[in-house]
């Protein structure tokens, strides 16, 4: 598999809603083209702040489809993949995937606080049904999985895994990964008011909400 070598700023957008609470498409289309029209370098949908974990499966694939025709292959577009149960993780990816997404973000349950073990293993399982890159979402101040360099040495086999949001709040790590593994993975800083500081001591990019 080729590294699609992602770089820059890749927002994490908000989904959008109507009073009734279901998904506003038009609010949506409009956000995502306002995004791309001001220089955003990839999209990243149902982020971690509530949507991926707590919207219907099929709800998640609607986002998708409307990000993706929006994007109209201008830009890389990934889905944030989040799931209490691996299986249901790979379901997941294998739709998306056949619907043309570009990547995926990839986190840990957040229900259960997984071992190192656990956790790369959900990852290989993910990424072996995916079969498109993988960005890691490491950030053990929300979700109590921490992947240390380390870690990411031993998975630097899994050739889906290319990218690393590195939020552990503490910007050495990202030094210590690229002491690691060198350019082995993208790194983005994933921790809004760390952005200048990851930038400077050579994240690749910054991928976050605000």
């Amino acid at each position: 598999m080729n590294n699609p070598k992602w770089r820059g700023i890749f927002p994490a957008v908000t989904t959008k809603f109507k009073e009734n609470e279901d998904l506003d498409h038009a609010a949506m289309e409009k956000h995502f083209d306002f995004q791309i029209s001001s220089g955003v370098h990839g999209l990243l949908t149902c982020g971690s702040l509530g949507e991926a974990s707590t919207l219907s499966f099929e709800e998640k694939l609607a986002v998708t489809q409307t990000a993706l025709n929006v994007a109209d292959k201008r830009l890389p577009v990934l889905v944030n993949v989040s799931e209490t149960r691996t299986a249901n993780a790979v379901r997941f990816v294998e739709q998306a995937a056949k619907m043309g997404v570009q990547g995926f973000m990839v986190m840990p349950s957040v229900l259960y606080a997984a071992d190192a073990r656990e956790a790369k293993d959900n990852l290989r399982t993910i990424a072996k049904a995916a079969q498109l890159p993988i960005m890691v979402y490491n950030n053990p101040v929300a979700y109590k999985v921490d992947l240390t360099p380390a870690d990411f040495i031993d998975l630097a086999d899994c050739e889906q895994i290319v990218a690393i949001k590195e939020s552990t709040d503490n910007i050495r790590r990202i030094t210590d990964l690229r002491n690691a593994v060198g350019t082995r993975y993208q790194l983005f800083m994933g921790v809004d008011d760390l952005s200048f500081e990851g930038l400077a001591v050579g994240a690749d990019g910054l991928l976050a909400g605000l």
